[in-house]
């Protein structure tokens, strides 16, 4: 009698991409990840080209209302101008970086890459996608999004990154909006020493510990109601300290995931971020970035505060930081990396030079002096 034996190492099969053709792994989409970002992305809303007037006579540009100015090819003040004119779409998210894209100089288009941001939120997966991913808790906070969209769990500390194609076959959205985050007081802090991991768990973040909390609104201090959640932030955290934070439990959640969950798997504070002075880091911060002079009188005060939110996530994340330039301020005098609030601070290996051009007698540029 013959046997025949049968090979049981077998590689999953590829298909080809329904819209370019490329062999990919088969997916729910049937669509490679290149072009499901081409269908959908943050920069939505936002023109991608516009209209300026240029003087040929005169050499100036057309600044509204009634003002023409001269601006030489990529200076700032042109930059600016450019900005200007997409100012009310770019609101809607964060700006990082913007600079000029080389074209040739006689050329009557002027191309400007812009480097944008979403609001790092609180979100409800899918029960199918957190099975996935590890058995992870539906309710998630979002603490980055790059190329793909980085999540914590902070009920076990599980962590998950979610590229594109994951995401555009189980699409979630955000519970809440950044201007809901309530300010809540530490009542009491307790570190979770022995974090029970279910079966087929994810990986854990190392950089965060699992805390259990009291916490109360600062706003209800002369109530007795509080409240208790688990949190990412047990090392940051103690009794005493305010945290930023989204309040589920009286908030109105239309959500399609959040509607079918049980009630007690939703809990009733996600705590987001620790809250320090403001004015004081201000005060202390001994570093800045290059930027375009902005007209401080016609500021609104909520760009002012998106401004420094963004300046606060530089100092605490690391990963957000890594490309962008940061320049030493002089004016500020030299302290430790940490505060007396424990406020993180960016080293002083991590900041450059501020480089400085200044002129000879004669009035042409002269040596370049380094501050």
């Amino acid at each position: 009698m013959e046997y025949m034996a049968e090979s049981t190492d077998r590689s999953p099969g590829h298909i080809l991409c329904c819209e370019c053709g490329v062999p990919i792994s088969p997916n729910p989409a049937n669509i490679c990840v290149a072009c499901l970002r081409s269908k959908v992305d943050i920069s939505q809303g936002i023109p991608k080209q516009v209209s300026i007037s240029f003087c040929k006579q005169c050499q100036r540009y057309f600044q509204p209302p009634g003002t023409w100015i001269q601006c030489a090819l990529e200076s700032r003040e042109l930059l600016a101008l450019c900005l200007k004119k997409i100012k009310a779409p770019l609101s809607k998210v964060r700006l990082v970086d913007a600079g000029f894209v080389w074209t040739e100089p006689h050329s009557k288009r002027l191309k400007v890459k812009l480097t944008i941001q979403k609001e790092d939120n609180v979100v409800c997966l899918s029960p199918k996608l957190a099975q996935s991913l590890g058995n992870m808790n539906q309710i998630c906070v979002c603490i980055r999004v790059t190329s793909a969209i980085h999540l914590i769990d902070p009920n076990t500390l599980q962590v998950a990154d979610i590229d594109g194609s994951t995401f555009w076959s189980h699409p979630f959205n955000s519970l809440c909006h950044p201007k809901q985050l309530e300010e809540f007081i530490v009542m009491e802090c307790s570190i979770v020493q022995d974090i029970k991991r279910a079966a087929g768990a994810g990986m854990i973040s190392k950089k965060h510990t699992l805390g259990e909390v009291w916490v109360q609104k600062t706003s209800e201090m002369n109530t007795d109601k509080q409240y208790f959640c688990r949190t990412h932030l047990g090392h940051l955290l103690n009794p005493g300290d305010l945290v930023l934070g989204f309040d589920l439990a009286n908030c109105n959640l239309n959500d399609e995931h959040v509607n079918k969950m049980n009630s007690d798997r939703v809990p009733d504070v996600v705590l987001i971020k620790k809250s320090y002075d403001r004015t004081k880091r201000q005060r202390r911060r001994n570093w800045k970035l290059k930027e375009l002079a902005r007209e401080r009188e016609n500021m609104d005060t909520d760009d002012e505060r998106q401004y420094q939110d963004f300046l606060e996530d530089l100092e605490e994340d690391e990963a957000i930081r890594k490309n962008v330039n940061i320049y030493r301020d002089s004016a500020i005098p030299v302290e430790s990396d940490t505060d007396d609030e424990g406020a993180p601070r960016i080293s002083l290996a991590e900041m450059l030079e501020d480089l400085h051009i200044s002129q000879d007698a004669t009035g042409e540029e002269g040596a370049s002096m380094l501050t």
